[in-house]
């Protein structure tokens, strides 16, 4: 059974923050499993086929090839750093504290540019695919991760709360 109130801490204006939540729930481990398991389908990759693809490339691509794999390599690292931290908080292994100081060492990057479209189509469809994947997950990664900051956004004004101590004062009651 879900606690509720895990699932819907009070921020400061009292407005319900579900990023905050969002690490103990069942929506955050299915995410956690789907990064870890691209991390390790991209090193069995690495590590298998795509070093026989690798070599099976014209020269020119192969340096496309190194760079993306790279590129997929430091993108997938800093994902799997960000899901670890989320995980520790959520499991009371790291505070709130500890969290913001791994935060600010490892932050998620703006997604790298991506290869001209001609280069990318010589490279292995499978290194394009974990590819494609990687920077799909770090974008979901990076929103969840201004959400849970409160960075990137204003702050909007609870028009709820606005309405309602506006009905409370032409009640009288306001203290």
């Amino acid at each position: 059974m879900t606690d509720l109130t895990m699932l819907r801490p009070e921020a400061e204006d009292g407005a319900i923050s579900f990023a905050r939540g969002f690490v103990k729930s069942d929506a955050f481990m299915q995410l956690f499993r789907e990064g870890m398991g691209l991390v390790e389908a991209t090193a069995s990759y690495l590590d298998g086929d795509g070093r026989a693809e690798s070599a099976a490339l014209p020269r020119e691509v192969s340096l496309t090839y190194a760079t993306e794999s790279m590129r997929l390599t430091t993108r997938l690292m800093q994902i799997a750093s960000w899901l670890l931290v989320q995980r520790a908080v959520a499991e009371g292994e790291m505070s709130a504290d500890q969290a913001r100081n791994e935060h600010n060492k490892v932050r998620i990057a703006e997604s790298m540019l991506q290869p001209s479209s001609a280069e990318a189509e010589r490279l292995p469809q499978r290194l394009r695919d974990l590819v494609a994947h990687s920077v799909r997950l770090q974008e979901r990664i990076r929103n969840l991760d201004e959400q849970m900051s409160g960075a990137g956004r204003p702050v909007a004004a609870n028009p709820v709360r606005g309405q309602l101590e506006s009905l409370q004062a032409r009640l009288g009651l306001l203290r």
